[in-house]
């Protein structure tokens, strides 16, 4: 540059020096030349001044930015060195502006996520804000702060939604389940779902035109007072339809309606003994159901009231069996001749004698179960005397030890039968005993079809008594028969003829079985019978009810067994053996 400039300048002086110019212009226009390069000079060093000092600004502006986005976004691993001998301004520059450049980038990336979870965190804030003070940390308005975008603000606003998304969640599913309970019990009440739910809020039945569901606090107070609402109106119709649904089975018994006429409330029957939650068919307890069935309990009641005579003597019938069943007398204060002639008489009004009637069942029933104890052991007291008679029976069969099918089984029948016979004379104290008991418990006498039981077991054990002394007389008896025919075929040495023995012939109630013994026949007391017969309840039911009333007020004298008393028997063997020479009388 040097050689140019002089170069030019030895050029411009040989130029003067032909053009003659003087020494002091050439003076002067060298002057003008130096002033002229001196203000290039000067202008280019400012200029140069201004872009340094451009750049310093440019430098410190990039490293204030990214010193402000490192510390917006949490970044503490960058480090800018500031050492100028490391670099020039521009060099620093264009270190410092990557940097910057990829800060800005990860800032709006950054902003893009606060302000995603900012509009969630609003939005789900908005749906629960309504009437929810407790939790202000959940509910209260977020803003984002430009200045701190840091990883941990952003996760304690993540945490935050999810917090949120949380509460919504269990919200949503006590709505769904509050909404599911009202349908339910809607659709068994038989009201209108979508009008229950709309007076809650509209958004439970239609969530259309971007409408959500309703999760806030109002609404599901308002879910929660519709069940107990709706449960409420559930108790009372159940328990409404229950005491229809009881009268009406009631009268279906009375009425012996057919199986077509409940048929068609046939799905009723489950109210009776369900409990209250397990109620959940389909407008089960609507009110047209209830005014259905309120209505055929009416018509059943008009119907019961033209065919009430026809019922009192069933329910007279019904009384009747129980009490045939549990021997006792039934109140003969409704006894059907009575019942009729009041009903046709018109003076007594047909429900009052039923519901008289109907207490009394009640009243027998509750005397049989009182008796129940005594009537097991009365039953086992039967059973004892069927076998005993069976027994008899048996006894008297000649062709018993045959050989014959079922023969072994008669056999093992009769070994318990005298087993269970030798135990009645126990069974009969027992019992006994246990009648007092229960009389002194109670303070009334035990009746047995109108007897009082102490009186028929008295007479049962003193018939008894009588049968077994006359079996034993009978015994006596034989064997004295025994002993006389022996004594006559020692002293004759031959058996008499049949026809001429007169103990050979048959006494009144006796047969000879197949081995030569003589047996008493079984026969039944009649009027007149000069043989006790062993009495039991039995006796006092049937057909011979009446008959033991009338045969308890004669005499309880023992009679004889067979014909041929005692007395007979002596003056016959005394004739007997008289006859002979060497009679035993005549010794």
């Amino acid at each position: 540059m040097e050689t140019s400039c002089s170069a030019l300048l030895r050029e411009l002086q040989h130029m003067w020096v032909e053009i003659g110019e003087s020494e002091a212009d050439k003076e002067r226009m060298l002057l003008e030349i130096e002033r002229e390069c001196l203000g290039v000079y000067r202008r280019k060093v400012d200029e140069a001044s201004k872009a340094k000092a451009q750049l310093h600004q440019s430098v410190a502006a990039k490293e204030a930015e990214l010193a402000a986005l490192m510390a917006s976004l949490g970044e503490h691993t960058l480090h800018l060195k500031k050492d100028k001998k490391l670099g020039s301004l521009k060099e620093q520059l264009a270190s410092v502006a990557p940097l910057v450049e990829d800060l800005r980038a990860e800032k709006e990336e950054r902003v893009k996520q606060f302000t995603d979870i900012r509009s969630q965190i609003e939005k789900i804030s908005a749906e629960l804000i309504e009437h929810n003070y407790q939790n202000d940390t959940l509910t209260s308005p977020v803003s984002i702060e430009e200045h701190d975008l840091s990883m941990r603000k952003l996760n304690e606003y993540q945490a935050r939604l999810r917090a949120l998304q949380k509460e919504k969640s269990d919200r949503l599913h006590k709505v769904l389940e509050c909404v599911n309970e009202v349908h339910s019990l809607c659709g068994v009440l038989g009201l209108d779902f979508k009008k229950t739910v709309d007076e809650v809020h509209p958004s439970l039945h239609e969530t259309g035109s971007g409408q959500s569901t309703s999760i806030s606090n109002n609404t599901l107070e308002g879910l929660a007072q519709a069940v107990l609402k709706l449960k409420a109106e559930k108790k009372v119709r159940v328990q409404k339809l229950r005491e229809t649904v009881e009268s009406l089975f009631e009268l279906w018994n009375l009425m012996d309606s057919s199986d077509q006429e409940r048929k068609r409330f046939g799905r009723l029957t489950c109210i009776i003994g369900s409990p209250e939650e397990d109620i959940t068919y389909s407008c089960l307890l609507s009110q047209e159901t209830i005014e259905q069935t309120e209505a055929e309990v009416e018509r059943l009641k008009k119907l019961k009231a033209s065919r009430m005579k026809e019922l009192v003597l069933k329910r007279r019938s019904e009384l009747e069996e129980i009490c045939r069943r549990a021997h006792i007398e039934p109140d003969m204060t409704t006894a059907p001749e009575k019942t009729n002639a009041l009903i046709d008489s018109g003076l007594v009004d047909p429900s009052e004698l039923l519901a008289n009637i109907e207490a009394q069942i009640v009243k027998a029933k509750e005397e049989a179960m009182i008796r129940k104890d005594m009537m097991d052991r009365i039953s086992k007291w039967l059973a004892a005397c069927d076998e005993e008679s069976w027994l008899e029976e048996y006894n008297q069969d000649q062709n018993r030890y045959s050989a014959g099918r079922g023969v072994h089984l008669n056999l093992k029948r009769a070994e318990k039968a005298r087993i269970t016979v030798s135990k009645i004379p126990a069974i009969v104290d027992s019992l006994i005993n246990r009648t007092f008991t229960w009389e002194n418990e109670r303070n009334m006498p035990f009746m047995y079809d109108g007897v009082r039981l102490v009186s028929i077991l008295e007479e049962y054990k003193l018939t008894r008594q009588q049968k077994e002394e006359e079996k034993r007389r009978y015994r006596d008896q034989k064997k004295l028969q025994n002993l006389l025919l022996t004594e006559k075929e020692a002293r004759f040495g031959s058996k008499p003829s049949p026809r001429s023995n007169s103990f050979n012939r048959k006494p009144n109630g006796y047969h000879v079985n197949g081995n030569g013994f003589m047996t008493p026949t079984p026969r039944r007391l009649s009027v007149g019978s000069a043989t006790p017969e062993l009495l039991t309840p039995r006796s006092y039911s049937g057909r011979y009810n009446g008959y033991f009333k009338e045969t308890r007020r004669l005499s309880t004298t023992p009679l004889n067994f067979v014909s041929l008393s005692k007395d007979d028997t002596l003056s016959t063997f005394t004739s007997v053996s008289g006859s002979e020479p060497e009679s035993p009388q005549q010794l």
